[in-house]
């Protein structure tokens, strides 16, 4: 069927409807464009690789989970000699070595997506990591084989670290060049939907492990069960992103080498694909924004998701199964309205949403912390939701708001290296730098502090940000869900068109 012709001026309707997608061409983001250098996305398809993307952000993060949920137990396992304190800190160290290593898994899974696609190099993660977590569940504890057990241990995390250094950057970017403009928010929101349920199912298997196990159980082989779990999830996700095409926008960057060289002999400088140089001279601006996004996001993020069970067990003196369940529930609530959350930065922009956030863990944070030190099933929910609604504001928009912020060309190299170089100083390091700060000081307010730092550099960094909703993303042509939508973008082109 052929196309709509388009109208001679811009219909007001249309205006309303796509208003990021005119203000882009009013700003004459996309010169000359035509009919067939817009995107018209596929419905099925985009459904297809959110839930690719989502599985396998969700494996990512049920490896992490578990780790963080067992912290306690796999310092006994692993770390036997020292007191309960040593153990943790043994235990969160490392946690945190896996963080160290990220950045260099982001700066070489990065610009290979940048070259290779994106489809081959999240399925290339997707299979390093779970092997590094299959292989944690199979390691011999420390009264079996010593020094040895802690080495293996690390050296596994190390694996997982430098798998995942390619997954968010590569999961956010094949999601944002899927979905169309004006509903990036609404589908990007279903990658975080997939790290909460990666939690979820994290910290519900522990959590029942922990119900029907006794102490013994859990030291012997319980604690292996989860890491063991990996394997069959990965093969399903695995299988998932392998069934997937490559992404519109990579696909018409692979098909324009004429375009570029046009551009070229216009004097335009074009980024070479996969140029990690490149990428640190020419978009060090928005590396550095992205850090500081992606630092009290991290921080955050790690403290609610990663450290709460073990603050309330360690700190509280909870038991570890009670401290799970009411973070269970709290991150069932998160999931139910994060898909909502991001069809709101869709309509209201990006920039208000991740301002209310950041806001809300700088006034909330401490109040939050208070609750939850009185005690009681009543008083830590309501700090913890506290807590949780100010993290939904980051988790709902952030898997759109920060692939915006690079060109196509070198999108997945730059989101790579930005995230996983803030996520391995700050978020990871979260557990670790709390715990410390809690026996240096003796005050259980430690974490509420840390957080509202967090949250004043996030307002300065989202004061700093440009608004990106509903436009197309930086390198490519918009993308809409109908001809119709596309006819009405050319005819915003004509030479006196009327907004």
């Amino acid at each position: 069927m052929a196309a709509p012709r388009p109208p001679k001026t811009a219909d007001p309707e249309a205006v309303k409807r796509h208003p990021g997608l005119f203000r882009a061409i009013r700003q004459r983001q996309n010169p000359r464009l035509r009919r067939t250098d817009i995107t018209v996305t596929d419905d099925r398809a985009v459904k297809r690789a959110v839930k690719a993307a989502s599985l396998g952000n969700a494996m990512e993060w049920f490896d992490f989970g578990i780790y963080s949920y067992l912290a306690v137990t796999l310092g006994q396992v692993f770390f036997p000699s020292g007191s309960g304190t040593t153990q943790l800190l043994s235990s969160f160290a490392t946690f945190a070595v896996a963080f160290l290593v990220r950045p260099l898994g982001g700066m070489f899974f990065g610009p290979l997506g940048d070259r290779w696609g994106r489809k081959r190099v999240l399925a290339l993660t997707m299979i390093l990591m779970a092997v590094g977590t299959f292989a944690i569940g199979l390691i011999p504890s420390h009264d079996a084989i010593g020094l040895w057990a802690p080495a293996l241990l690390i050296l596994f995390r190390m694996v997982q670290g430098f798998s995942t250094g390619g997954e968010y950057g590569g999961a956010s970017t094949f999601i944002a060049e899927y979905a169309p403009d004006r509903r990036r928010g609404f589908f990007g929101s279903f990658l975080e939907i997939g790290t909460l349920a990666g939690y979820v199912g994290a910290a519900g298997l522990v959590t029942t492990l922990y119900a029907v196990l006794d102490d013994v159980q859990m030291l012997s082989w319980g604690w292996r069960v989860p890491f063991l779990v990996a394997g069959p999830l990965g093969l399903v996700g695995l299988y998932l992103r392998m069934r997937l095409d490559e992404t519109p926008a990579f696909q018409k960057l692979e098909d324009g080498p004429a375009v570029r060289a046009s551009e070229a002999a216009d004097g335009v400088e074009t980024i070479g694909k996969g140029d990690l140089a490149r990428i640190f001279r020419e978009q060090w601006r928005a590396l550095v924004l992205c850090s500081c996004l992606v630092g009290a996001y991290g921080i955050t993020d790690y403290m609610v998701l990663s450290y709460m069970p073990t603050y309330l067990s360690d700190e509280l003196g909870y038991s570890e199964t009670h401290g799970l369940l009411i973070l269970l529930g709290v991150m069932v609530v998160l999931m139910l309205v994060l898909s909502r959350v991001g069809a709101l930065s869709d309509r209201v922009g990006r920039k208000p949403v991740l301002m209310a956030g950041m806001a809300g863990f700088l006034v909330l944070s401490l109040p939050s912390f208070l609750l939850i030190g009185q005690g009681g099933i009543p008083a830590v929910t309501a700090g913890m939701l506290m807590l949780g609604l100010s993290l939904v504001c980051l988790l709902g928009t952030m898997s759109a708001a920060l692939p915006a912020l690079f060109p196509t060309e070198v999108r997945y190299g730059s989101l790579s290296v930005g995230y996983n170089l803030s996520t391995s100083i700050f978020g990871g390091t979260t557990p670790l730098v709390i715990t410390a700060l809690i026996g240096w000081t003796g005050s259980n307010l430690m974490p509420a502090y840390y957080a509202m730092g967090a949250g004043l550099v996030g307002l300065v960094a989202v004061a700093c940000m440009k608004e990106t909703a509903g436009q197309p993303l930086d390198g490519s042509p918009p993308a809409v869900e109908t001809d119709e939508e596309a006819a009405e973008l050319c005819a915003a082109q004509s030479p006196t068109p009327r907004f």
